[in-house]
């Protein structure tokens, strides 16, 4: 009911009991309900044809605060949004880099107290934090399972760890699916829609919402579109597979490219940090720059050999790509992820995909992770459980 008013709001009561088949009464209820909880409240009134006026209602953006943590090698961000979704904080820290996860964790509590204060924003209104990094994710127990950027961070019980330190209730995500939520609240996208988000951060992702609920499969891993093999015979992957397109697409994987050519590397002063050094070179291309351009539209081109595959098992409606990788050339991506799609995507009679960037691409995964909070708390059922962590939980879980 929540996100239903989320998503068509502000909304009557007669409009909802249309939307949701359930009767006058149930629905009356249920309303009354959320307004004393303070999530929704009444907003104006529209004038039907016939009768009397009809009250709308509207989610109340103050009802609760979410923290999304997006969690990188490089970088790390805090974001907090309104019952709505709508961001009010944003603050950059440092990445996980390569310490031990303790300390990180250590740093972690201290940079959330730190962004809490900046806000000037008291804990009791916090709903709860969630993490997100690269997967594979066990997202049940909240452990970073195993990618090649975090491997100090193996089976590390990165969620007990955190929510030991801090009041709230803590989850952690993978940052491909908590992007996919996120951009579906944020964009407000339809309930009826099949809808797909591709991440390409440190490596390449992607999350389908449908229904209004995320696709989650037996493990909460699925979707992983950097793992679908664009060549049979290619280069290995740490996941096991062959050919995968996040061997041939991923950020690492352009700048590997560009440093070995040793005059590109020194003409665009290539950074050590691969975030800087992608940057740099997507720059040079939207400069057109010609040996950089080639570079965005080789992984370009390859990345959309991939998402026309998965466009034609899952049939989504629009594909929004999001993650910094698409930052600054995300146009390039869009262009041609676009052009294959229109000429191969198997229901391409049936219906058109749109394809659009995000608003937000560089912290679109910290912005699902405080979305995926709201989707736990509003909308139970849809989200993951969040955990609270008490005195005494221990490492007796890992």
């Amino acid at each position: 009911m929540v996100d239903l008013i989320r998503s068509s709001g502000p909304i009557s009561r007669v409009e909802l009991t249309a939307a949701t088949g359930l009767t006058q009464p149930a629905v009356s209820i249920i309303v009354r309900k959320l307004i004393q909880d303070g999530l929704v409240r009444e907003t104006g009134s529209t004038t039907p044809t016939a009768g009397k006026p009809r009250t709308l209602l509207t989610i109340n953006a103050r009802a609760v605060i979410a923290i999304g943590i997006q969690l990188g090698v490089e970088d790390s961000v805090f974001v907090a949004v309104d019952s709505t979704g709508g961001i009010f904080g944003r603050q950059g820290f440092a990445g996980a880099g390569v310490d031990a996860p303790q300390v990180v964790i250590d740093r972690l509590v201290d940079d959330y107290r730190a962004f809490l204060d900046g806000l000037g924003a008291d804990e009791s209104r916090v709903a709860g934090v969630a993490v997100v990094a690269p997967g594979p994710i066990n997202v049940e127990r909240g452990l970073v399972v195993g990618p090649p950027s975090l491997r100090r961070w193996v089976d590390f019980p990165l969620r007990d760890a955190f929510a030991r330190r801090v009041g709230p209730p803590v989850l952690v995500d993978n940052d491909s699916a908590a992007s996919a939520v996120g951009e579906f609240w944020t964009r407000q996208i339809s309930r009826e829609s099949t809808y797909a988000c591709l991440y390409m951060g440190g490596g390449i992702g992607a999350g389908l919402v449908s229904s209004g609920a995320l696709y989650r499969g037996s493990s909460s891993n699925t979707t992983e579109l950097g793992h679908v093999s664009i060549d049979l015979n290619g280069r290995d992957c740490f996941c096991g597979n062959r050919g995968c397109v996040e061997r041939y697409a991923a950020p690492s994987a352009v700048v590997a490219e560009a440093r070995s050519d040793a005059r590109l590397a020194d003409e665009l002063e290539l950074d050590t940090e691969v975030v800087r050094a992608f940057d740099a070179i997507a720059r040079a291309a939207v400069q057109g720059h010609p040996r950089a351009l080639d570079l965005i539209v080789a992984s370009a081109r390859h990345l959309a050999e991939a998402t026309v595959n998965f466009a034609n098992i899952v049939d989504p409606d629009s594909i929004t790509l999001a993650g910094w990788g698409f930052a600054i050339a995300g146009s390039i991506y869009a262009r041609e992820i676009g052009a294959v799609l229109a000429e191969r995507a198997f229901a391409r009679r049936a219906h058109g995909i749109d394809v659009a960037l995000s608003s937000n691409p560089r912290d679109s995964a910290a912005v699902g992770a405080a979305a995926l909070i709201l989707q736990s708390s509003l909308t139970p059922g849809h989200g993951p459980a969040l955990h609270e962590a008490h005195a005494g939980d221990g490492d007796a879980i890992i």
